[in-house]
């Protein structure tokens, strides 16, 4: 296997509370020494990164990769194709396939099929229940002996209280994070995007921030009731950050995530009727992004994650009420993130934690978010102040549904290598 010796680069790694220009030596796919030494070893590969960042491979704990049953949107290859060129190098696919990851055998076939064409490694996240239904736990305990490394109905929520609270003591027996797709469907019935002004302008239903901060407040509820760890998939609202801020405070164990764009858009990215915008939860007010973009700061969010939606045209170039939820998430990631850092509402090093350490330590994903000597080589390389315009024509994935095509961008990804492997380079 290929020596690399990457030199010249501003190394960030979280984990190792490390932040300094230094040189990163990779043999045999795993991390042999980070130093300061200029002088690369006999026989590897140098890999120039001066105007770069070198970072532990970003972590994405909410995807779909749409495998199996609905390959015609995306399938494994393309999907991971197209996180290594944002910088990907471990993404969590949801369960919301077909048939449903509800079951070892659908376990089982993610994790072969990965084996088999995926560019990066892909960790599969099963059903809270049974199909979705919301009606039956799903094979909870054996899913996460063939390698499911969370559980979630995400697209659906789970309404019934009583399921929910025997889910998470179940996921607690067998230390997995419950994943919560927190959205009341009786307030947010008949909604395609946030209820507020624009919605009652444009004639849309809306869907009440309420929908999910009722959820919210449930779930951290029945965490504290098990005992078991919660995490709050895809946070859209102040009332949100406020009662994950609450329960952090008395100790509740839970955690968060926030797409970038919850963080870039608001709710008048639908004054066009634009169908590439909807997505659920919604995109919603100017403050609610503001407090989004606080929280990540100060830790209160502890995830960016993208919640990829990969969508055939037939499902999106439909009138905005019938258009599906979703928009690609994997390509555009890291310039919408950097926008927070070169606006500086964000470090840097708070971005490279809440897309590598903070990820592996919520699934307890061991050796993975850091550069320690010793770990595998996962490592993204990229330039923060390169740019470049977005063209959705021209991404690996097999979708094209993105508002953000024809963007200019500042922030690109230069090398990303999994598992001591170059799997994307520009």
């Amino acid at each position: 296997m290929t020596s690399y010796f990457i030199t010249n680069g501003r190394v960030i790694d979280p984990a190792a509370k490390m932040d300094a220009k230094l040189s990163v030596h990779i043999e045999h796919g795993k991390i042999v020494s980070v130093s300061q030494s200029k002088k690369a070893p006999d026989g590897a590969t140098v890999i120039d990164a001066a105007g770069c960042i070198v970072a532990p491979g970003f972590i994405d704990m909410h995807a779909h990769l749409r495998d199996p049953g609905f390959e015609y949107k995306e399938d494994i290859e393309s999907g991971t194709r197209a996180a290594a060129a944002g910088g990907f190098t471990t993404v969590c696919c949801m369960p919301n396939t077909n048939p449903v990851n509800d079951s070892t055998s659908v376990t089982e076939y993610i994790l072969e099929r990965a084996r088999q064409v995926g560019a990066i490694e892909v960790r599969p996240i099963g059903a809270i229940t049974k199909g979705l239904a919301g009606e039956n736990l799903a094979e909870i305990g054996d899913m996460a002996k063939a390698g499911a490394v969370a559980i979630t109905d995400d697209g659906r929520p789970v309404m019934n209280s009583g399921i929910m609270r025997r889910a998470m003591e179940y996921a607690k027996a067998f230390d997995l994070v419950v994943i919560s797709h927190c959205e009341d469907l009786h307030l947010a019935a008949g909604g395609v995007m946030h209820e507020g002004n624009v919605s009652t302008e444009l004639g849309l239903g809306g869907i009440p921030a309420a929908a999910e901060e009722a959820m919210v407040a449930r779930d951290i509820m029945l965490a504290e009731l098990t005992g078991a760890r919660l995490h709050i998939a895809h946070a859209s609202s102040a009332g949100t950050v406020r009662l994950i801020r609450d329960a952090k405070e008395r100790g509740v164990a839970v955690t968060a995530e926030v797409t970038p764009h919850h963080l870039t858009l608001t709710e008048e990215a639908v004054s066009d009727y634009d169908p590439n915008a909807k997505v659920n939860p919604p995109l919603r007010t100017e403050a609610d992004k503001r407090a989004l973009i606080k929280a990540l700061a100060d830790g209160t969010i502890d995830v960016i994650a993208t919640d990829h939606a990969p969508h055939d045209i037939t499902d999106k170039e439909v009138g905005f009420e019938d258009a599906s939820f979703g928009m690609i998430g994997f390509e555009t990631m890291l310039p919408l993130a950097l926008a927070l850092v070169h606006d500086r509402a964000l470090t840097m090093k708070r971005l490279v934690e809440a897309l590598t350490s903070s990820p592996a330590r919520i699934l307890g994903l061991e050796g993975k978010g850091t550069l320690a000597p010793g770990k595998q080589a996962d490592i993204v390389i990229f330039e923060p102040e390169h740019s470049w315009t977005v063209q959705a024509e021209r991404f690996a994935s097999k979708a094209r549904n993105t508002p953000f095509d024809g963007l200019r961008a500042r922030g690109k990804v230069r090398y990303t290598i999994s598992r001591g492997k170059i799997v994307y380079s520009s």
